[in-house]
């Protein structure tokens, strides 16, 4: 095995991972919150990039002044999803919820199709004004947009602990997505709480869309894609589980990568599906699930 092809196909799926693991958390916040599996959330991250397309490219808006205006939008985009999609079916059982956020799924892929057309489209690297778009260090080609996705990644597991562990509004988050009925007796706004997760996960999304755009081209079907990795990173890490969504994510995006280069890329996609069978069949409660007994 080649060293460093090992090194730059282990950097890449981390990168990839990376994205794959902003998705699984948006899915994982909201089933915790609603008790719901929202699968338009893969539709966040193509909302994202497209945003990014429109603004950077048909409007000549500078990189990163469009970046935050597109997060401002996928904010809004996420209060409008809850209010339009749950929160007319919050007291209805979980099936009709599940078959909305579907339906809303086919609807932005079909209205992506209608604004922007078919034919792919691709956006400049975050880094730019360099002639190499990188460094090598040890036989790596260390790409600066990896490198960005990587330090994003970071930055956004570290927020995201100090949010939920040490924050007001975190412990009332974590609150309603365990208890609904216990928060409303301690008096959190359980509608506001579950709306600010949506909001959030639009915004997870979003961001994961506008990193993702630089490396793959955006299309209207790269949303499906993006969801279908991250639902199966959460049921590898442990569905409902944050630590899992991550770890599961991570090691899909390396599984993915030293697959195509080293057996073959063809069946690319096919590797982490393929372990999501194995875990299904040896471990359906993920890496960190907790086995459920029941008693008759």
């Amino acid at each position: 095995m080649n060293l460093a092809i090992f090194g730059q196909n282990l950097l890449a799926g981390v990168a990839i991972g990376g994205v794959y693991a902003m998705v699984a958390l948006g899915i994982v916040l909201i089933y915790k919150a609603t008790n719901v599996v929202n699968f338009a959330q893969g539709e966040f991250s193509m909302l994202g990039a497209f945003g990014l397309v429109t603004l950077t490219q048909a409007m000549h808006i500078n990189y990163y002044v469009a970046i935050p205006l597109v997060l401002v939008i996928m904010a809004a985009f996420g209060l409008l999803f809850e209010l339009g999609v749950y929160f007319p079916l919050r007291n209805r059982t979980f099936l009709p919820v599940i078959i909305a956020t579907i339906g809303a799924s086919i609807m932005f892929q079909n209205g992506a199709l209608a604004v922007f057309g078919a034919a792919p489209q691709k956006v400049a690297p975050m880094v730019q004004g360099t002639a190499t778009g990188g460094f090598t260090a040890g036989g790596v080609f260390f790409d600066y947009h990896y490198l960005v996705i990587l330090a994003v990644t970071a930055v956004l597991m570290g927020f995201q602990y100090f949010f939920f562990e040490h924050t007001l509004l975190g412990k009332k988050m974590q609150a309603t997505s365990q208890d609904k009925d216990m928060a409303r007796l301690l008096g959190i706004p359980v509608a506001s709480m579950i709306a600010i997760t949506f909001i959030y996960s639009s915004l997870l999304g979003g961001l994961s869309g506008m990193l993702v755009a630089p490396i793959f081209f955006v299309t209207h079907r790269m949303g499906g894609t993006l969801g279908m990795k991250a639902f199966a990173a959460s049921i590898i890490g442990g569905f409902g589980d944050v630590r899992g969504a991550i770890i599961g994510a991570l090691s899909l995006g390396i599984i993915e990568a030293l697959g195509a280069a080293f057996i073959s890329p063809v069946y690319k996609d096919a590797y982490g599906f393929l372990i999501v069978i194995l875990f299904l069949l040896v471990r359906p409660q993920g890496i960190f699930g907790e086995k459920v007994a029941e008693k008759a």
